[in-house]
């Protein structure tokens, strides 16, 4: 299943920025690293080999992840401030009687401008539960649990990435 990720053209660019660094001198740092450790002699008790190593597999899945997520981005603008949840809004509710307030789109988006903020995906429970709906709107969503949770809309502003 393809999800469609809301990112704002400077999360875009930081991100694609990112991913061209660790593919090109990311990639021949680590090569390098590892090269050295294995001129050192004996792989089996190598813990500079293995650690290099580790940090490999560690740098392939980030740009794994970077290139999954700026394929499947959706970049532009915040949406509209007409109250009405979608991808790129801040969404404040009760949810299950307590307040909440979080971003819908991917966590990518807000890390350098609110690292606190919640941030959930279009496609999880309770983003797909929000998704098209305004302030006042009451709406639940089945947890991972099995149990209901009830959502009630107070607030949708654009994110200010």
């Amino acid at each position: 299943m393809v999800t469609e990720t809301w990112l704002t053209q400077e999360s875009y660019d930081r991100l694609s920025a990112e991913l061209e660094h660790l593919s090109t001198e990311g990639r021949a740092e680590v090569v390098a690293r590892i090269d050295a450790a294995r001129q050192e002699g004996d792989l089996k008790e190598n813990g500079g080999y293995h650690a290099a190593r580790d940090e490999q597999s560690k740098l392939e899945a980030r740009i794994q992840q970077l290139t999954e997520l700026l394929r499947d981005a959706q970049v532009g603008e915040a949406p509209a401030d007409d109250g009405v949840a979608e991808p790129g809004t801040v969404v404040h509710a009760k949810v299950d009687g307590k307040d909440m307030t979080f971003l819908i789109g991917s966590r990518e988006a807000a890390v350098d401008v609110d690292p606190a903020l919640k941030v959930f995906s279009e496609s999880s429970p309770i983003g797909a539960a929000v998704i098209g709906h305004k302030v006042g709107d009451s709406v639940s969503y089945e947890a991972p649990n099995g149990s209901t949770v009830k959502v009630k809309i107070t607030e949708v502003e654009p994110f200010r990435g």
